[in-house]
């Protein structure tokens, strides 16, 4: 699978010198439902079609905006994009997590309700590596008011330096039950605010229930459940310090179905009520 994203990753760093256009996403207003928010950078390229989506604009409005074949969205830690599958497209993703890096190539046909083509594939991330001041340099850049041509230069250096960790020979000597364990945390991070299940994250991988739910006792040392629950409780702590939602409205964008089980939830592992929380320094 590392090979099919590392010629991805060469076609796309031989193709073409410049990017057609960079679009940097921020997360200076409330962001729409359903939109992705993680703790940590993405990067969006698309390879083919048309990728609709709504991010904030400079004056801090919202738009709508399309993304092209040869375009790319970064976006920083904690911004978000709400992408629109109703075309015909498909779209590279890089992750960077903290302990991973994910890589994702979803297709997807107009009108038609599922994707018809998902990869997914993480390693192992180098830390205190230059991917960190890379990283950090497209952080500082998404506030600037001038990107370019700084933005595809940075762009490059990081496509180039996760295409040589691919390729890295340590990589070949990787457990992969850890590399498919932190991929499907990168996974839950991404779609928390999902109606997630054992049964459906276990279809995305091409693995039983069972299977995973042994994965998350063996490498995890916790339930996939209480890990979903980890995660979910830890984008409420976010969001109730950084917006004015409502408190059913942080339970909905955070996967709680039931405001009265996020209630009980988040008491049972903050010791705080939500609002208690919210008011707390």
């Amino acid at each position: 699978m590392s090979q099919v994203f590392s010629l991805l990753l060469d076609n796309l760093l031989g193709e073409r010198e410049h990017f057609n256009r960079i679009w940097f996403a921020s997360d200076q207003v409330t962001p729409p439902t359903f939109s992705y928010q993680v703790n940590f950078p993405r990067l969006e390229l698309v390879i083919s079609g048309e990728y609709p989506n709504q991010i904030e604009n400079a004056d801090k409005s919202i738009s709508e905006v399309t993304l092209f074949a040869g375009d790319a969205l970064y976006v920083p830690p904690n911004s978000w994009n709400k992408p629109n599958w109703e075309t015909d497209c498909s779209v590279l993703s890089l992750l960077f997590g903290k302990r991973q890096l994910g890589f994702s190539l979803v297709g997807k046909a107009k009108a038609q309700p599922n994707f018809y083509d998902v990869q997914k594939h993480s390693i192992q991330t180098r830390t205190g590596h230059a991917i960190d001041h890379i990283l950090s340099a497209l952080n500082s850049l998404a506030k600037e008011p001038v990107q370019s041509p700084m933005d595809s230069h940075l762009l490059h250096a990081l496509l180039s330096y996760s295409q040589q960790m691919l390729l890295a020979p340590e990589a070949g000597r990787r457990n992969r039950v850890e590399d498919l364990y932190q991929g499907i945390c990168i996974y839950i991070q991404e779609n928390f605010h999902r109606d997630i299940s054992r049964e459906s994250i276990a279809a995305r991988f091409s693995i039983t229930p069972n299977h995973l739910s042994r994965l998350f006792r063996q490498q995890g040392h916790m339930r996939m459940a209480d890990y979903i629950t980890w995660v979910r409780v830890d984008r409420a702590k976010f969001m109730l310090k950084r917006y004015d939602f409502r408190l059913s409205e942080v339970a909905t964008r955070c996967g709680f179905q039931d405001v009265n089980y996020f209630y009980r939830v988040f008491k049972a592992k903050t010791g705080l009520t939500p609002s208690e929380y919210r008011g707390s320094n």
